[in-house]
């Protein structure tokens, strides 16, 4: 079965366990915060880490699971169309141009939702997450930019039981809303809208830390960063100025064992099961790309359609030689002096894959290297944790002989 049925009342009297008191899918735990609560009673079927289950829940909240026969539906899920857009008039202080917060902001302001599970940061800590329950403009503005940690978004779904919300919307990641589709009724819920981002390569708190003291010329002032369609990772530092640093020129050697194993097990960058998802990786360069996956999402951008410029997603170049020498680089840590990567960020930038084939590239190159992590650290997972349009993607190259 894809979700448990209960009703709440079941499960109310049980105390909420304490945060990192239990962690059933151990060290694979992404701390996506349902463990932290008295829903935990449904991991053991609701993790994305123990029971992946994405054809089944796509059936459940699209009305079908994606195609095999088509490569498109591989790649991108279940989808009624994309596009490339961007705010005419952009949020300040926004990682982007503020769609996300945009479209929070307008199904709070419409009545279509009583609040927003969104996160902010802790008041000592800018990359440390606190999610919250957002119920105003000025709650969903605080949780602008991405915090690129592991972050307990679920934590809060007992208060949402408590406040009695029967409409909410939830922003999130692809293992916390695989969760949350798995539980979905047990919420007591009239309607819940997902609105997701892809996602890849999470860390802990002091993996990020160290992937900013590695990588960036001054990691204590960085607002937020993004690895972006150039080939570059684009730091932003306080006083406004951008760092880029080229993908080839990372220290892969020391960064290697930084991304959380969750992050290096997981085979759904796109977050398959949101209703709408707003990310960048299958736009040009400045745009955000929009995947609208059922009517529920459709309904979402509507609010805030006459707020976008759009434009038609497009697609350039060949990804498949760039993933296949990838494969070995990253399995052997290699790192070039920064005037090789430099050089090889600017050809690549000018003849690689663009659009829809950098999406691609970035998903290839993301899921030949965790198919070889679950099959060396976990290899009894390896056939049931892997989806199938997963190994079909991974098909495609040749892997090292173990």
């Amino acid at each position: 079965m894809a979700s448990v049925n209960s009703s709440p009342a079941k499960h109310q009297k049980s105390k909420a366990l304490k945060p990192g008191s239990r962690r059933p899918a151990k060290e694979l735990c992404s701390e996506c915060g349902l463990c932290d609560t008295y829903y935990i009673h449904y991991v053991k079927e609701a993790c994305a880490f123990l029971n992946q289950q994405i054809a089944e829940l796509e059936t459940e909240a699209h009305g079908q699971s994606r195609n095999l026969e088509h490569p498109e539906d591989w790649y991108f899920g279940v989808h009624q169309q994309m596009m490339a857009a961007k705010k005419k008039e952009p949020i300040a202080g926004a990682q982007w141009t503020g769609i996300v917060s945009s479209i929070a902001i307008a199904m709070l302001n419409s009545g279509k939702v009583e609040g927003v599970v969104c996160v902010q940061n802790t008041p000592e800590d800018r990359f440390q997450p606190m999610p919250v329950i957002a119920r105003t403009t000025e709650e969903i503005l605080a949780a602008r930019v991405n915090k690129p940690t592991l972050s307990p978004n679920l934590s809060i779904l007992e208060q949402v039981e408590r406040s009695r919300m029967k409409r909410l919307l939830v922003i999130g990641v692809g293992c916390q809303i695989q969760a949350l589709r798995a539980v979905e009724k047990q919420l007591g819920l009239e309607k819940l809208y997902v609105l997701g981002t892809p996602c890849v390569d999470n860390v802990t708190r002091a993996g990020l830390q160290k992937f900013l003291e590695t990588t960036s010329r001054s990691p204590e002032t960085v607002v937020h960063y993004e690895f972006m369609q150039d080939f570059r990772v684009h730091f932003k530092h306080e006083d406004g100025t951008i760092e880029k640093v080229p993908f080839f020129g990372l220290k892969t050697n020391q960064l290697k064992d930084v991304f959380a194993p969750s992050c290096m097990s997981c085979f759904d960058y796109v977050n398959s099961l949101a209703d709408l998802v707003v990310g960048y990786m299958g736009a040009p360069f400045g745009w955000q790309w929009i995947v609208v996956r059922n009517h529920t999402g459709q309904e979402m951008l509507d609010l805030v359609h006459n707020q976008l410029e759009t434009q038609p997603v497009t697609s350039q170049g060949d990804r498949h030689q760039a993933v296949q020498q990838s494969i070995p680089a990253y399995d052997q840590g290699v790192t070039l002096p920064m005037w090789a990567a430099k050089m090889m960020g600017v050809v690549i930038e000018k003849i690689g894959p663009k659009g829809l084939e950098y999406a691609r590239f970035s998903i290839d190159s993301h899921f030949t290297r965790n198919y070889l992590y679950v099959k060396r650290h976990h290899p009894e997972k390896l056939a049931a944790h892997v989806p199938e349009y997963a190994k079909r993607i991974v098909g495609q190259y040749k892997l090292p002989k173990e």
